[in-house]
């Protein structure tokens, strides 16, 4: 899996894009761009990456993804059967953080967005977003110049008051993208998010960035402040809390379809990272 840079610049006169998506899926494209992103799912289910995290999105989630973080939406393998009649719907809004100009989120009366602005290099999703919110977002399409200027501000002001959110990528993933202008983090992510649920170790990563296996295991440390098993239990873990929340897989079928070739330690990794037992995550997350 290629991390990509996309350009999504504007090419007409105007500060900000906004753009609605409709696909039989969404494409699988690992990628980041300078602007930021805002994302309301109109249609469509599946998992979502974004620097770090793996869970799942659904139908009315909202999103915004910070500058250069990179992200991918899968849909569920039903978008891709042969006679699949789903529909994957998104609008999504491009924007720099400076488009209203370079101090202007800087003024007490904007500071909550600017703050905002900041959290989401690590992205960050919303939940409980009232329809008024979604339908501003919806409105975006059809308003013209100032009007949509002033919607897109009121809808940023909105979800900077929004008290339900939850940040999605580490600080540590971002910081650690940021930092680098070699390719071999590149290189290493993308080699990681496409085999994290195969067997494989820091050695067969190592190989990829070029590396022997003990120079890996510094570098790696030195820039996430974590070993490299660590991070990729992690994901894994994060991509077995999203197979919990769809409810497809017993615990032992989550254990192997994330990674892990044993139960044991995967009912530790898990406890470890999210401080519940699968079966406590399964009684507090899912409704019965």
């Amino acid at each position: 899996m290629k991390l990509h840079l996309l350009d999504r610049s504007n090419t007409k006169n105007s500060s900000f894009t906004v753009k609605s998506h409709k696909y039989p899926y969404f494409l699988k494209v690992w990628h980041y761009h300078p602007e930021l992103e805002l994302v309301l799912i109109k249609k469509s289910t599946g998992t979502s990456f974004i620097g770090d995290n793996i869970e799942k999105f659904e139908e009315m989630d909202v999103v915004i993804i910070g500058k250069n973080l990179p992200h991918m939406w899968v849909n569920d393998e039903a978008y891709f059967g042969t006679n699949s009649e789903l529909i994957a719907e998104a609008i999504g809004i491009h924007f720099s953080e400076d488009f209203l100009g370079s101090h202007f989120f800087e003024v007490p009366e904007m500071l909550h967005i600017g703050q905002m602005l900041k959290r989401a290099n690590q992205g960050i999703k919303f939940y409980g977003i009232a329809d008024l919110v979604i339908d501003k977002i919806n409105s975006l399409l059809d308003l013209e110049d100032f009007s949509k200027s002033i919607a897109l501000l009121e809808v940023l002001n909105n979800l900077a008051k929004h008290k339900n959110y939850k940040l999605l990528s580490s600080a540590g993933y971002k910081n650690a993208f940021d930092k680098t202008d070699d390719k071999s983090l590149d290189k290493i992510y993308a080699f990681v998010f496409k085999n994290f649920t195969n067997n494989i170790g820091s050695k067969d990563v190592a190989k990829v960035a070029n590396m022997n296996a003990s120079a890996f295991s510094r570098y790696f440390k030195r820039i996430h402040r974590k070993t490299f098993t660590r991070y990729l239990n992690e994901i894994r873990i994060g991509y077995a809390c999203k197979l919990i929340l769809e409810n497809k897989f017993n615990i032992t079928g989550i254990c192997y379809e994330s990674g892990f070739n044993n139960i044991s330690n995967f009912n530790r990794q898990f406890k470890n990272i999210t401080g519940f037992s699968p079966s406590e995550y399964i009684a507090k997350h899912i409704k019965i």
